[in-house]
């Protein structure tokens, strides 16, 4: 960050507490994010300085407790938060996604030492990512780990092996870990990005979420204590089968971008200088065939916002389906992760159909590389990339008839 970056930042925003939905300063921050997406993306330029002014915010401590020092909010506000700031940068809000999944497996979890020292680093403004990817298993998603293993060392452990699609991590202060133990046996290790021995590597070639850090992350004899290391039998591991918050927030980003396409697209009308010769108004704010296609967005970015918080809202039925027994529970997480992949396959196709009318609107010149307008399809479609809709259709199209339940992993 330059010296300017930082004075600019400085004096522009001042964070007393965890930001909340309503705070001013949210919708500050969104708004400064927004001003920048557009270059951001064109240039490849790695949004560090953004990152930073999310730490201060303390936005990560959302749905961490009033008690413990976060915001308290609920599952509903997390994701209006998700599609606020998908609709500001949707590479930024990508970012944050693997943070708010780790934060919710550990708010699920019982409060032991270890966890209630992760959640105050949370409060504190920490940022975690994750590594849990090898490209060297033959399906993805299963949680499975083959070469990133701990090894003996005194009273903990050095850990070596390499990780793919690291989204997030790049900007991390943790890094949430799948590993093996000494034993051969799954696990999960949290350790600080910044110890001797990790390295982030910034190779992620897509060409959308270009700034999203998704790399490879490479353990070297990494130091890691042993109460950094979450066993599958510890008692304060979330063992949910359905973890939600992942897929869910890409959805949220994806019906984000639904919003910035319909800002973009009016800003285009107005500014629009000319029109086609048949084209049936003089003035491109007036010609019917526009606000059709406009009024066609609008509708498409309310209904996927309207998706996506009915989708949360399972969430939150979770939390309390947790006090009612694990039957209950059991059943709310199934629930939840149902309502989340339904959300997914139209959310999607609304956001990809939503970046294709931007065109629309603007014709030809639109397509020029210094407006950057095709960054709202590539994302688009790069977050839908994620979790292919015709595997999950399929999942819950056996659900609808067979009643089987969904594969209790990383994609539901």
């Amino acid at each position: 960050m330059t010296q300017i970056e930082e004075k600019v930042i400085d004096s522009t925003f001042q964070f007393s507490t965890p930001v909340t939905l309503n705070s001013p300063e949210l919708q500050s921050l969104f708004d400064f994010i927004a001003l920048g997406a557009s270059e951001r993306d064109r240039d490849r330029i790695l949004p560090y300085d953004v990152v930073e002014l999310i730490r201060r915010s303390r936005l990560g401590a959302l749905r961490i407790p009033v008690a413990e020092g976060g915001a308290g909010r609920t599952a509903r506000e997390l994701f209006e938060v998700a599609i606020r700031l998908g609709d500001a940068d949707a590479n930024v809000a990508h970012i944050v996604r693997n943070h708010f999944s780790i934060t919710e497996r550990i708010l699920r979890s019982e409060r032991t030492a270890r966890n209630r020292r992760w959640l105050k680093a949370a409060v504190d403004g920490a940022i975690f990512g994750s590594a849990a990817n090898e490209l060297e298993l033959k399906k993805a998603g299963g949680g499975g780990v083959v070469n990133t293993k701990l090894t003996p060392d005194g009273n903990g452990y050095r850990l070596n092996g390499t990780k793919y699609y690291s989204t997030g991590s790049l900007y991390a202060d943790f890094l949430y870990v799948r590993l093996l133990t000494p034993e051969d046996i799954p696990a999960t290790g949290i350790i600080p990005s910044n110890r001797e021995g990790v390295e982030l590597v910034d190779d992620w070639d897509g060409f959308g979420q270009r700034l999203t850090g998704t790399g490879t992350t490479k353990f070297t004899n990494v130091r890691v204590e042993a109460d950094e290391v979450i066993l599958e039998k510890d008692t304060d591991k979330d063992n949910l089968p359905y973890n939600i918050v992942p897929q869910l927030f890409l959805t949220a980003v994806n019906a984000g971008i639904i919003r910035s396409v319909l800002r973009d697209a009016t800003a285009l009308i107005h500014k629009r200088p000319r029109t086609f010769y048949h084209a049936v108004a003089e003035q491109a704010a007036d010609d019917p065939l526009l606000q059709q296609t406009i009024g066609q967005i609008s509708a498409n970015a309310f209904a996927a916002e309207a998706i996506v918080l009915a989708a949360a809202d399972g969430l939150d039925r979770l939390a309390v389906a947790k006090t009612q027994g694990e039957e209950a529970q059991l059943a709310a997480a199934l629930a939840a992760s149902l309502g989340a992949s339904k959300a997914k396959l139209i959310v999607d196709d609304l956001a990809l159909r939503s970046a294709t009318l931007l065109f629309e609107v603007g014709g030809a010149s639109t397509t020029k590389k210094s407006s950057n307008l095709d960054r709202h399809w590539r994302n688009a479609r790069t977050l839908a990339s994620h979790n292919p809709s015709h595997f999950k259709a399929r999942a819950i199209g056996d659900y609808e008839i067979n009643g089987t339940p969904l594969p209790p992993r990383g994609f539901f």
